[in-house]
């Protein structure tokens, strides 16, 4: 009885000596990745097991051959659970952190959502209310002006159709959100897609005072929605102008890259805040103060906040990436997209 209880203190000591040795391993990488800990964990509980076994034979004075196949047959034992728990480890690892990531998207698509209700409600309650009041007016024969009349029916007409927009965009929205949009794919020439583009947005640029500069040569021929590419610069472009202060620069090109087609839409909108370059892509976000247009540059324009939402969702259901980045005294948005036919 004396001699298990001198083997269980003799295995205790050497893995509790072993176990010791792990714990402060694992505190000093307590930084490091899932995986990292998972193996550690299994290297210590494996040699906690091999420091008591090789104790006691020891301890139990063995011969020398006796001692060399314990050791062998532990060790042999060790270097399997190591291997199978190094792969499974691998996979429990990757499951976990795939759960946190799509843990931290289902948070971070709901937070979007609740801003974009928010948004919604915002941006249709104030036109709602003026149309209300304008309709009533008109209705009860309180405005009795021909000139105010027709600039009534004016606004009436210019809300109306900015709300429209904004359903359209909603719509659009949740279509890629779906997945059910599916672009008619064909040879699109970048450059008269551009062109059209540039002349959409022209009224709204000379009314503010911005220059429109286009690249004369270098425009490619690439494979994609004709409908879906035009939505793509359309609201990039007005997105600059709207963003571009009065008098500025707002300046589209295009090129070919190895097997990639890019665009890239530049302005003098005087950059913005690295803390929002990682968000303007979001949904009804609209950045600091400084970067939101009044009310009155609205019109004519993408509805705010959801805009550069569709511009992604657009690009990816072309397998594409759009990025952006401070460059000189504006920014450059760049719309890469990977099949090219020339």
């Amino acid at each position: 009885m004396r001699d298990m209880l001198l083997i269980g203190v003799y295995a205790l000591l050497a893995g509790g000596v072993v176990g010791v040795v792990g714990a402060t391993v694992l505190r000093a990488l307590r930084g490091r990745s899932i995986l990292v800990h998972i193996l550690l964990l299994l290297a210590v509980t494996v040699l906690a097991v091999v420091a008591g076994v090789v104790t006691v034979a020891q301890a139990m004075f063995l011969s020398g051959h006796d001692l060399r196949v314990v050791l062998v047959t532990v060790g042999a034992s060790a270097m399997v659970s190591l291997v199978l728990g190094a792969l499974f480890g691998r996979r429990l690892a990757a499951a976990a952190v795939w759960a946190q990531a799509a843990r931290e998207r289902e948070r971070h698509l709901e937070a979007g959502r609740r801003e974009l209700v928010a948004w919604v409600s915002h941006d249709l309650r104030t036109p709602l209310a003026g149309l209300r009041a304008m309709a009533e007016a008109l209705e009860d024969g309180v405005v009795g002006d021909p000139a105010t009349a027709a600039e009534y029916h004016r606004r009436i007409r210019v809300e109306t159709d900015r709300m429209t927009r904004l359903v359209d965009d909603l719509f659009e929205l949740s279509r890629i959100n779906a997945g059910a949009l599916r672009p008619e794919v064909t040879d699109v020439p970048l450059r008269d897609v551009v062109s059209d583009a540039l002349a959409g947005v022209a009224p709204l640029a000379e009314s503010r005072g911005i220059m429109l500069v286009a690249a004369e040569t270098g425009w490619p021929v690439v494979r994609a929605g004709e409908r879906e590419l035009a939505r793509v610069i359309g609201n990039l472009l007005v997105n600059a102008v709207r963003y571009t202060p009065v008098g500025g620069t707002v300046r589209i090109e295009g090129g070919r890259e190895r097997d990639a087609v890019w665009l890239a839409v530049s302005d003098t909108c005087g950059g913005i805040a690295e803390s929002d370059l990682g968000r303007v892509f979001d949904v009804a976000f609209r950045g600091e103060r400084a970067r939101t247009p009044d009310r009155a540059e609205t019109v004519g324009a993408a509805g705010g906040g959801l805009g550069l939402a569709i511009v992604r969702g657009l690009v990816e259901v072309h397998d594409g990436r759009v990025s952006v980045r401070n460059a000189g005294d504006g920014c450059r948005f760049e719309v890469r997209l990977p099949v090219i036919i020339r």
